[in-house]
C-alpha cells in the first residue's frame, strides 16, 4: 500500500499550487483522506480532510478559504488546491488515509502515510 504525494516545489507569495496523492495497492474509496504539513521544528498539523465520498470536506482555519481538498475515488487520487501561497505555508505535505469513511483532524485517525511534498514560497 503506497501513497504517493506530488506537486509541490517553489512558489512566489500569493501563487498557487496543486498537490495529488494517489494511491496505490489497494483503494480507498471508502476511507477519509486528509492532508497535514510540517514545518523544519515544529509539529506535524492538520490542514485539510474529506469524506469517502467527497462530502464533509474542511480545512484547517490557517488555510480555510485559500486552500481545497478533493478527491476522485475514480482515479484514487485526492487533491490540495492551495491558492494565495504565504511564506508561513511553506512545509513539508503528507497525504494520509484515514481509519474511518469520516473526515478528521487528527493523526491518530489516520493509518496510511505518503511520503511527503515539499512546498516552499518564498516572499
Amino acid at each position: 500500500v503506497q501513497l504517493q504525494a506530488s506537486g509541490g516545489g517553489l512558489v512566489q507569495a500569493g501563487g498557487s499550487l496543486r498537490l495529488s496523492c494517489t494511491a496505490s495497492g489497494r483503494t480507498f474509496s471508502n476511507n477519509a483522506m486528509g492532508w497535514f504539513r510540517q514545518a523544519p521544528g515544529k509539529e506535524r498539523d492538520f490542514v485539510a480532510a474529506i469524506n469517502w465520498n467527497g462530502g464533509g470536506a474542511y480545512a484547517a482555519g490557517s488555510v480555510e478559504g485559500r486552500f481545497t481538498i478533493s478527491r476522485d475515488n475514480a482515479k484514487n487520487t485526492v487533491y490540495l488546491q492551495m491558492n494565495s501561497l504565504q511564506p508561513e505555508d511553506t512545509a513539508v505535505y503528507y497525504c494520509a488515509a484515514a481509519r474511518g469513511a469520516v473526515a478528521g483532524g487528527q493523526i491518530s485517525q489516520y493509518k496510511y502515510w505518503g511520503q511527503g511534498t515539499q512546498v516552499t514560497v518564498s516572499s
